[in-house]
């Protein structure tokens, strides 16, 4: 399964030598873990890159800030957008901190198939008063674990994608001349210097930790942006629904659903399209706001939303009738395991 918050974390470390680091270091390094991710299969391009810089006297004031910029196969190439990040942040004065933070596409494998997660990874790398360099690696996939985040043994994943995370973290390690500190038990899973501990040995901490919170946390995160309305369906059902896939290019966006037993409609997010799906998402409960306004009944609603023309960005609708799911629930499995 795919999550929205990290299934586990690891911390780097690293003292200068007492000559101090360039502030553009932060961005070598996270440059650098993002090759050790690639080289061994479980990165792919292209990774998108944030830039923070705050006063150290107090966090709050903003140095300087850039998002959006892409990790080019040659990054400090001068002529790209990330090199002159680099190049301005270098020029700065005073005591500050500078974090670059990657958001990392990647690759996981199941017996027979190969599927793309478009945050798989986020890596982060800061570098405090031109001296301690910290970094730290996120993932958002269960397929390092023995058993999934809804509680299912999965060996067979499991072979074939843990080793890969732990030939990461131990280069890693090489790269910075240090050993990660494992993040906390969590949710999820427990971290280790290798990977993950086996859950199967003691049980999972929740009893489907992925539905228990990655499903609400889904649908704050798609409804946080919109203006308060009353012209909403009900938001969940035990019953049956009806579903259209909502397709961009040849990404799955999601899947716009409704339950005409009890008026209930909604849109669930494919977490591994990252923000394009909840961006899609938005778009269409919008729609389903106009079609509550006009009355229509949730199926009729499903319907309706066929007939209309779709914007930029939103993605189509790729059946032309809908297709049925016996649960809310097995769509939400649907929409978050690949």
């Amino acid at each position: 399964m795919i999550t929205t918050d990290p299934v586990g974390d690891w911390t780097w470390e690293a003292a200068s030598d007492g000559r101090g680091v360039q502030p553009s270091r932060a961005f070598e390094v996270a440059a650098a873990v993002w090759n050790v991710l690639a080289r061994v299969g479980i990165a792919t391009p292209v990774a998108e890159v944030g830039v923070t810089v705050r006063s150290v006297g107090d966090m709050r004031d903003v140095l300087f800030e850039e998002t959006g910029l892409p990790l080019e196969s040659e990054p400090f190439d001068p002529r790209t957008a990330l090199s002159r990040a680099a190049s301005q942040v270098d020029s700065l004065q005073g005591d500050f901190v500078v974090a670059v933070r990657m958001r990392c596409p990647g690759m996981w494998t199941v017996p027979g198939a190969r599927h793309r997660a478009e945050q798989l990874f986020t890596i982060q790398a800061d570098v405090w008063k031109r001296s301690l360099t910290a970094v730290t690696l996120e993932t958002y996939s269960d397929v390092w674990l023995t058993m999934d985040t809804r509680d299912r043994e999965q060996i067979a994943t499991y072979d074939e994608n843990a080793p890969r995370l732990a030939l990461a973290l131990k280069e890693i390690s090489e790269l910075l001349g240090c050993a990660p500190t494992p993040g906390d038990e969590n949710r999820y899973a427990t971290p280790t210097e290798t990977g993950f501990a086996d859950i199967r040995i003691e049980g999972p901490a929740y009893v489907d930790a992925w539905g228990t919170f990655e499903v609400p946390a889904r649908s704050r995160r798609l409804r946080s942006s919109l203006p308060p309305s009353e012209d909403e369906y009900a938001e969940t059902t035990e019953l049956p629904v009806h579903y259209f896939t909502v397709q961009d290019e040849a990404q799955v966006l999601g899947y716009v659903w409704a339950a005409p037993a009890e008026n209930a409609a909604g849109f669930e997010p494919r977490t591994a399209a990252g923000e394009r799906a909840f961006e899609a998402g938005r778009a269409w409960l919008l729609q389903l706001r106009e079609a509550h306004r006009l009355g229509l009944p949730a199926m009729d609603a499903l319907n309706w939303l066929a007939q209309q023309p779709t914007s930029s960005g939103t993605g189509r609708l790729l059946e032309k009738t809908p297709r049925s799911c016996p649960s809310l629930d097995s769509l939400e499995e649907i929409s978050g395991r690949w």
